[in-house]
Formats: C-alpha cells, sequence, structure tokens
C-alpha cells in the first residue's frame, strides 16, 4: 500500500470531502449463473472438454469466480483449469500484486468451479502449452489484452485465429482496482483502526505512527465531549431543583454556560492538537537533519 503524506487539517478536510463526493459501487448479488444456451458435447468428444482460463487473480474476488463458472459452464462436461501467472511475470507486465503467487495459486484452488491450478503460466499462449495440457478451448473476456512485444498485440489473438477462444463476460461493480481504491479510500480509518489493534508502524508501513497515535487520540477525546455534551441535557432538571431555580430560567442559562465552556474546552483540544504536531514535525525534522548529515560524513569519509 502506498504511504500518504501527513496532512493539516484543512488539507485533511478537503481530502475527505472529495472521497466523500466520490461515487460509491454498489452490492449486487447474483443468482447463479446457467449454461449458455449454446452449450453442448462438441463433434467427437467422448471425454471432459478440456477448458483453460488464465489470469492474475489478486485479491480473489466473486467476479472472478464469476468469470470461472461461465468458463465451467460452457460445456455439460468441462475440466477446467485454471493457470496463474508468478510474482516475477505479472509485476514485468502489469504491476505489482498485493497478494504472493503462492497466495494467489491457493485462493484458486478454493474455488468450487476449479479442477486444476496450473502454477508460472505464460503471459502469452503457444502451441507447445496448449499441446501440453491438451488444452481444447480457452475462456477469457473478449477484451484484448496486451502481448510481451510491445506492440500492443492480443495476447489472445493466436487462441481466437486457431478458433480455439470462447468468451466470458465480466461482472460490473467489481475488480482488483475497485477493491484496493475502496482500501485506499478509507486508508486513514484502517491505519488507526490496526495502530489501535497492536501493529507497528513497520508492520503497516507508515511513516508518522506518533502523529496517527495522536489524531487517534484526539478523535476519542471529541467523541468524550460529544457524549458528555449529550448527557447535560439529561441532568438539567435535576440540577435545576437542587438549585432551588424554575427549570425554565436554569435551562436558559445553563445552555448558555454549558456552550461557553465547551467552546473553551474545544478550544484548548485544538491549540494542545497544533502543539503536539508541532513537536512531532519538529522532531522528525531533526531526525531527518541527523541521518543526512550522518551519510555526507559516511560520504567523505569514504572519498
Amino acid at each position: 500500500m502506498a504511504k500518504l503524506p501527513w496532512k493539516h487539517q484543512g488539507e485533511e478536510e478537503e481530502e475527505e470531502e472529495r472521497y466523500l463526493e466520490a461515487p460509491t459501487t454498489p452490492t449486487v448479488w447474483y443468482e447463479p449463473l446457467s449454461p449458455p444456451a449454446s452449450a453442448s458435447v462438441p463433434n467427437g468428444f467422448d471425454r471432459p472438454v478440456r477448458v483453460y482460463a488464465d489470469g492474475i487473480y489478486d485479491l480473489f474476488h466473486f467476479g472472478h469466480a464469476r468469470a470461472l463458472e461461465q468458463a465451467k459452464k460452457l460445456f455439460p462436461n468441462t475440466y477446467l483449469l485454471v493457470g496463474c501467472c508468478n510474482d516475477e511475470i505479472t509485476h514485468m507486465y502489469k504491476g505489482k500484486t498485493v497478494m504472493t503467487e503462492e497466495e494467489r495459486y491457493e485462493s484458486l484452488r478454493h474455488c468450487k468451479w476449479v479442477d486444476e491450478v496450473i502454477p508460472d503460466a505464460p503471459w502469452v499462449l503457444t502451441q507447445d502449452f496448449i499441446d501440453k495440457h491438451h488444452i481444447d478451448y480457452v475462456a477469457h473476456d473478449a477484451l484484448p489484452y496486451a502481448d510481451a512485444s510491445g506492440a500492443g498485440n492480443d495476447v489472445y489473438e493466436f487462441v481466437k485465429a486457431i478458433g480455439k477462444f470462447k468468451e466470458t463476460k465480466r461482472t460490473d461493480g467489481v475488480s482488483t482496482s475497485d477493491v484496493i481504491m475502496r482500501i485506499l479510500k478509507d486508508y486513514n480509518e484502517y491505519v488507526m483502526r490496526n495502530l489501535a489493534r497492536g501493529y507497528s508502524r513497520k508492520d503497516l508501513g507508515v511513516s508518522y505512527e506518533k502523529q496517527l497515535r495522536v489524531n487517534m487520540g484526539i478523535t476519542k477525546l471529541r467523541e468524550k465531549v460529544k457524549e458528555h455534551q449529550e448527557n447535560v441535557g439529561k441532568k438539567l432538571h435535576t440540577v435545576a431543583k437542587n438549585a432551588g431555580m424554575h427549570h425554565s430560567e436554569w435551562v436558559e442559562n445553563a445552555d448558555r454556560w454549558v456552550a461557553g465552556f465547551l467552546e473553551k474546552f474545544e478550544e484548548g483540544c485544538h491549540i494542545m492538537e497544533t502543539a503536539i504536531k508541532d513537536k512531532i514535525q519538529e522532531g522528525l525534522k531533526r531526525q531527518q537533519s541527523k541521518t543526512k548529515d550522518s551519510l555526507l560524513l559516511e560520504e567523505e569519509e569514504e572519498s
């Protein structure tokens, strides 16, 4: 997960507003898919049809599962092989994954539609690979995927040309990128929650653990203030009775007293928050300066 820079209060509020304005993806529940109307045993087949589907399958989700369900139901009797690219080739051609190759392989093994997982799958299918695994058809969505040549050729161009390609449909509203964006959208909330559970800065890859912990403390303090404010109203009648004052007279004055107290209290919290953050920033700057001086000294000694 990418590290996000520390933001001042105003910047945090602007960022939060942008997130709140961003459209959210509604959760849609799907019924099990029915085999396509064209599903029938190909001529000359007296055995299961071997269908191959490949991909990265990072953060394995129901969109992946539904694509594999479609592949499994292409024929009345299908043996589904699923190829999954390893980390090296994936990072080279697509980018960094959240899950390791072993985690992605294992996720696929637990999908009920999958009969066999093929690790270290190639980025581009060849006739040798098809022959080696006795593949009859390749299932994937019809969108073109760039091959390894850099010329923008379709990964499945060869398979389509020899008539072994079967199209599956993508599931709208869910993708690995969408899942990652949901996490990034609520990044601070997830980090603070896990810091509270005992995870360290190193575990979470966070540079400003102290600042986040301060933020957590201030958030809890504000919640406590709000709770006390709500409880004040419930106690007004009892206090008015003990004070020997008319209820309406007490309420009129108490509202003003309580509001004044809370205003001063929250102002003090804000001043304290700013002072703590400034102190942390100064400490971090001093630490960075010392690190920089040490590196310069080492360079001078080496030269």
